[in-house]
């Protein structure tokens, strides 16, 4: 059974920041909204407990005078409280029975059970509903002479409850429509805010192979987008050099396969032209030997510098010490030295490392063969081994023409020359000093080139040693 992986794509930018927006927006309405609310029903409530105070020592009133005029409250209480609409009240005498008040102001012996207030205030009113009317209203205790009253003054909610929810529906209408219009400006100014990204976004579209030194100007961006501008141009600048370098190399190959291309077929072309001795079929068929070993040579190291820069080829880790390494080396180049008149000659003391003994023995060989390639007649090729601050180095010098420092930086460069009028077949390709950093960079080492006076340096540093310190070698000049 075939599963389809899903993927989700992350939130825009737009979509994130509106939605931070109307979260932001939509908790700020509902919070300003109930607190309008509140603020309104609370004037509403302390509007009522004062109209309910006025109340409540308007009966107080009328109950003190009916008992000093030797009155029935009665004939006192019907004209107690007057202009107050919608404002109902009852008194009970100590026996729980109602003196004065309307009847139907029910449930009237539940509101004997509610306890009597010392001092009447919004926070202590209290709420019931009679057919289905709402009330609001308090309970007074008072002493009149030697009567005790119990004293239920109430409100008809009707009209503020009428004018709250109209007033809700507005206010919420309202907040609705201001949350509405701001998401749409919050969308408006996301939307122009990420103008500049658009732009750059068209002008990175426009980018073509042929066009890789374009920049970005970091002075028309905003100083948000500064850092992405200049991360931009880097990147540019480096897609431009591996560019450069691809094309060059690309070209290099192109010429260094088809010298030795052009020697094979030219050289089957004649041996074909006329009939041939066995002798000169066999030298001819050891010239066109000569060159596919070149070639055979020439993209195997194409094939390890790939292998090489993709991680695929990983150095062997065993102790390995310096000197008796280049003396080893030294065995395989002493016949050539000797041709050419060029001693060879290591100096140090005993320097371990760990890495991978065939690799180092390919850097000793390249350098080496460079150094006695460029070496004059009767002149050394010093190999000079030291440590220092538990770094392992290793030099290798030879006389001969000095370099320009122009050149000193492309030197590990594939196909590099310094003099390309040079014979190619005298020299080899040009990857050897490639191979060499290569190697070096695998085993966590850096090398370093240096031409001056006449006398030109390699110098490798190996930071993994291994080695005692009582060994330890005080840094050659």
């Amino acid at each position: 059974m075939k599963f389809n992986r899903v993927i989700h794509r992350p939130l825009s930018l737009t979509n994130r920041v509106m939605l931070f927006v109307a979260i932001a927006v939509s908790s700020s309405l509902l919070i300003i909204g109930h607190l309008v609310q509140s603020t309104v029903e609370r004037h509403f409530e302390e509007q009522d407990a004062d109209e309910l105070v006025v109340i409540t020592q308007a009966v107080e009133s009328a109950l003190n005078r009916a008992s000093a005029e030797r009155l029935a409250p009665e004939d006192v209480l019907s004209k107690a409280v007057s202009g107050h609409h919608g404002v109902y009240f009852q008194v009970w005498d100590e026996h729980h029975q109602l003196i004065f008040g309307p009847p139907n102001l029910q449930p009237s012996r539940q509101t004997i059970t509610y306890s009597p207030v010392k001092k009447i205030q919004a926070d202590n009113l209290y709420r019931w509903s009679v057919d289905e009317k709402t009330f609001r209203g308090t309970v007074t205790q008072t002493q009149v002479g030697n009567h005790r009253y119990r004293i239920v003054a109430v409100i008809d909610m009707g009209f503020h409850l009428h004018f709250l929810d109209s007033f809700g529906r507005t206010l919420w209408l309202i907040m609705s429509l201001a949350g509405v219009i701001t998401l749409l400006a919050a969308w408006f100014g996301v939307h122009q805010g990420h103008a500049p990204l658009r732009a750059l976004s068209e002008t990175m579209r426009d980018i073509q192979a042929d066009r890789l030194d374009m920049r970005l100007d970091t002075e028309t961006v905003p100083a948000e987008l500064i850092t992405l501008v200049d991360s931009f141009n880097r990147m540019m600048g480096r897609l431009e050099e591996s560019f450069d370098q691809l094309t060059h190399f690309s070209a290099d190959i192109a010429h260094e396969l088809r010298t030795p291309l052009t020697n094979l077929i030219t050289q089957t072309q004649v041996g074909l032209g006329k009939s041939r001795s066995l002798e000169e079929y066999r030298e001819l068929l050891y010239s066109n030997l000569e060159e596919q070993e070149r070639l055979t040579k020439m993209v195997n190291d194409m094939l390890w510098l790939a292998q090489s820069e993709n991680g695929l080829l990983r150095p062997e880790r065993e102790k390995l010490e310096l000197v008796q390494e280049v003396k080893a080396t030294f065995e395989f180049f002493e016949a050539l030295a000797e041709e050419r008149g060029i001693r060879l000659q290591v100096q140090g003391k005993p320097t371990a490392v760990v890495g991978d003994r065939a690799m180092l023995r390919r850097v000793l060989s390249n350098l080496l063969s460079n150094a006695l390639r460029f070496t004059p007649e009767g002149d050394t090729v010093q190999v000079n081994i030291w440590q220092a601050n538990n770094v392992a180095h290793l030099r290798v010098e030879n006389p001969g023409p000095t370099i320009d420092a122009a050149h000193l930086p492309h030197l590990f460069d594939r196909f590099y020359r310094v003099d390309p009028s040079r014979q190619r077949q005298s020299e080899g390709a040009g990857l050897g000093l490639a191979i060499v950093k290569s190697i070096v960079e695998a085993h966590d080492g850096t090398i370093v080139v240096s031409s001056a006076q006449g006398i030109t340096s390699f110098t490798i540093s190996f930071q993994q040693v291994a080695i005692d310190r009582s060994n330890e070698a005080g840094a050659l000049p």
